[in-house]
């Protein structure tokens, strides 16, 4: 049965959405939904000095506009975050192999666009972490202007007829599962039990982006946190 998530286009973000990206036949970044400021679309948090401290990208938007409408406000954004990472990850075992890696990475991306630079970023890691799935985008999919569930079942009926669909725990608080199943598809519910590594702080910090755990532990032992084995 092909297994299908779907979340919104974030900024480089946490361990649990690469768990998700790593259980996934098909990942659908829902790019075409309303955009929300100051969410985990623009901005993530990083470890500095044993703090959680948040890199954001500067957005320029209206109100209602959807994700893929959204434009980059300063076009220095990348190379300010770049110097952040620098400065808060120059001590890190993995710095010297992941920092070039990033840099020739915002290097190619385009600047000025939210969801593509998201997306990028977010393919990249997953293949350089060797992640099978396939990726595919919710504004290329004929949704027919639905929301909610119905937008979620149109795009699995598109793309994995009789599939399974993979949420977060969260979504049983609002999920339907009546209407996947009246669709001919199945709603499973996930939870991410986030794993503990050795970061620069006296205790642990959960639910930073994903770039930590790769400056922290490197890239095989950041796959082996999200139970994948690296060829």
């Amino acid at each position: 049965m092909t297994i299908v998530a779907i979340h919104q286009p974030n900024y480089l973000p946490w361990l649990g959405f690469f768990q998700k990206i790593a259980v996934a036949d098909i990942f659908v970044f829902l790019d075409d939904v309303q955009f929300s400021k100051n969410s985990y679309i623009n901005r993530v948090q990083v470890l500095h000095d044993g703090q959680a401290r948040w890199l954001t990208q500067p957005v320029s938007y209206n109100f209602g506009d959807t994700i893929n409408a959204v434009s980059l406000a300063q076009p220095d954004w990348a190379d300010r975050h770049i110097n952040s990472l620098k400065g808060f990850y120059r001590n890190t075992p993995f710095f010297r192999e992941v920092l070039p890696w990033i840099e020739a990475l915002f290097g190619d991306a385009p600047h000025d666009d939210l969801a593509t630079i998201n997306m990028m970023l977010i393919r990249a890691i997953a293949a350089q972490l060797e992640l099978k799935c396939s990726f595919k985008q919710s504004s290329t999919l004929d949704t027919a202007g639905a929301s909610g569930d119905d937008r979620l079942i149109r795009i699995m009926t598109e793309l994995a007829p009789g599939g399974r669909y993979l949420s977060g725990a969260g979504g049983a608080n609002y999920q339907e599962a009546e209407k996947f199943e009246a669709a001919g598809h199945q709603l499973v519910y996930r939870s991410f039990e986030h794993p503990t590594y050795t970061q620069q702080s006296d205790s642990f910090t959960a639910g930073l982006s994903i770039i930590d755990a790769l400056f922290s532990v490197g890239w095989r032992e950041t796959a082996k946190l999200l139970n994948v084995k690296q060829t």
